[in-house]
């Protein structure tokens, strides 16, 4: 029985020599599928957090570009309500003048205004009160023949001239609003500057 248990341990050794070889070889392969898989893997991995910080780094500069279009924004309302503010201002300081430069500048707005120099003046119901009188008589005294309306209008200030159906809206937030336009953009230099 020698000989057949060479010969087995011969077949054995050679199928042991196989199945060895077959063995490395396939751990070879596998070795081989995993570091092309890790390779890909880390590839992919890379990609992956190089695309998030691109994306945070837009998603940041997009948050701050935002915030300061919202911050120019906000200057920009504070601007213009302190422009609107100085025009309001400007109104309470016309209707605010003493008596005698008040009428002084009425009469002037009602000279210049004037067609004919026979229109009614038309004033709120306190200047009508307080200077409808003196102010005829400073528009008169140049040689016009304008009379006091019986009626009044609900303006802050200023006149409103009347000849039938015509009427020269003098009123002070007529003269404000109309300064508004060329006067703004020098106001906000002044106040920004």
């Amino acid at each position: 029985m020698k000989g057949t248990e060479k010969i087995i341990a011969h077949i054995q050794a050679d199928a042991d020599a196989q199945a060895g070889a077959i063995l490395a070889e396939a751990e070879a392969k596998c070795a081989d599928i995993r570091a092309k898989y890790e390779e890909e893997a880390s590839r992919i991995y890379s990609d992956r957090i190089r695309e998030g910080v691109r994306a945070c780094q837009d998603q940041e500069d997009g948050a701050l570009r935002i915030s300061r279009m919202e911050a120019r924004k906000s200057v920009l309302a504070v601007k213009q309500e302190m422009v609107e503010k100085s025009f309001d201002l400007a109104l309470e300081k016309i209707t605010a003048l003493p008596e005698d430069r008040y009428v002084a500048f009425l009469a002037g707005l009602a000279k210049n205004a004037a067609g004919t120099g026979e229109e009614e003046v038309i004033l709120n119901a306190r200047d009508r009160a307080a200077i409808g009188e003196k102010l005829i008589e400073a528009i008169n005294a140049g040689g016009a023949h304008m009379k006091l309306a019986d009626e009044t209008r609900d303006i802050a200030g200023g006149l409103i001239l009347r000849r039938g159906s015509i009427e020269a809206n003098c009123s002070a937030e007529l003269l404000v609003d109309l300064c508004k336009g060329e006067m703004a953009s020098k106001l906000a230099e002044i106040l920004f500057s």
